[in-house]
């Protein structure tokens, strides 16, 4: 379904004001075909592309050619490694221009005005609004599909390990890079030492957090692997060794095996949380589970509490309702072997039988509810509408 975004680029001889219809998502998707892999391969910097309203940005047109507009090579290394591991994979459509994927919300850089000396005249005066555009249109959509991908293979019982894939520069200013590939990794190495060691064993020149540095937080890997405690890694190529497709197919050849082994001792993929709690103690597994139980048990006392609200109403406002907190614990049960009936599990939130909640709380939906709900744009919303009724 063709998508319309409304946008709020300021007047200039190169871009007019428009609306865009969108006919294609923000990212590419590579569908796993082997079942059994635990990989997932993510690539934040795979285009140098734009969606055809946005034009140039008032870019030079040769400029998308270089490391400005994309990691050269990188996305080609995905999905060679993609196919070769039979793993899943989600590659960025547009540019990085456009909007930065391994930025988080409230970064500065996420939209960049300026980038390695070029102005880029069609980011540098955009106002709050349109940068808020950009981000549901195509960084959160990019972010929702990993958050997909890691569910999918959550749902068979499988840690994901995360390894993302980027390309760096030979030289940077004046300074010759001396690494072929670059390990990039915050607190949790079970994935990032060995590499290095097998990366250096293969006889590459091998940085440890060079030529950049992992610990960016609220990055692409921060929110999917730190905070979920998945093993990952990113993978710094240098883009001389891959400058075209030829060449990209046969770097990830060479370090196919290479990952092969760093995964071997690594060992068997588990969750592991490393960020410290705020009060500065380790968080662990125990404990984050102990936590995250609490914060659903008051969540659901609230909310039985709060018959005032409607399920509708948090459809429209928030995407989700008592109903899906219901089918999220059938589904958590389900992957312990425990059996839910679909009102069983949603009793357990609303504190008495579904039907009975209906008949003592549910309102009948105003023309501006149902008007709100039509409308809602979230999976979670679209997902329901089937279930409409329930939601009054």
């Amino acid at each position: 379904m063709a998508r319309t975004l409304s946008t709020r680029l300021p007047r200039a001889s190169w871009a007019p004001e428009y609306r865009l219809i969108m006919t294609e998502g923000p990212f590419e998707l590579v569908t796993a075909a082997d079942a059994d892999s635990p990989l997932l391969f993510v690539c934040d910097h795979a285009s140098s592309a734009l969606p055809p309203a946005y034009g140039t940005l008032g870019l030079a047109p040769e400029l998308f050619a270089t490391h400005i507009a994309s990691d050269i090579g990188a996305a080609e290394v995905t999905r060679t490694l993609a196919a070769a591991f039979g793993s899943g994979a989600v590659l960025a459509r547009w540019s990085r221009l456009l909007i930065d994927l391994n930025r988080g919300r409230d970064d500065p850089t996420l939209v960049m005005k300026l980038s390695d000396g070029s102005l880029i005249p069609g980011n540098s005066r955009i106002d709050d609004a349109e940068i808020q555009d950009r981000i549901e249109s195509f960084h959160a959509p990019y972010h929702a599909a990993i958050d997909a991908a890691i569910a999918g293979m959550r749902a068979t019982g499988k840690v994901p390990v995360i390894v993302s894939l980027h390309s760096f520069t030979p030289v940077w200013k004046t300074f010759r890079r001396p690494w072929e590939i670059g390990i990039l990794w915050d607190r949790d190495g079970r994935l990032a030492r060995p590499l290095i060691g097998e990366f250096a064993k293969a006889g590459f020149a091998v940085g440890d957090n060079e030529p950049y540095s992992g610990e960016l937080e609220n990055d692409c890997l921060y929110r999917h692997g730190t905070m979920l405690g998945l093993p990952h890694v990113l993978i710094e190529m240098r883009q001389d060794l891959i400058g075209d497709d030829v060449a990209a197919r046969a770097f990830a050849a060479r370090i196919k095996p290479v990952i092969e082994r760093g995964l071997a001792a690594m060992g068997e993929p588990g969750l592991k949380f490393t960020r410290p709690l705020a009060n500065g103690t380790s968080m662990d597994e125990r404990t984050r589970e102990q936590l995250e139980a609490a914060a659903f048990r008051r969540l659901v006392a609230h909310l039985r509490e709060r018959t005032d609200v409607q399920n509708i109403d948090l459809m429209n406002l928030a995407g989700f309702c008592r109903n899906c907190l219901g089918d999220w614990y059938r589904e958590a049960a389900a992957e312990k072997g425990i059996v839910f009936e679909k009102d069983q599990a949603r009793e357990i939130v609303y504190g008495m039988p579904p039907a009975e909640w209906k008949r003592r709380y549910q309102k009948e939906a105003t023309p501006e509810q149902q008007a709100a709900f039509a409308k809602a744009s979230s999976s979670a919303a679209i997902g329901h509408q089937q279930d409409q009724k329930t939601h009054k």
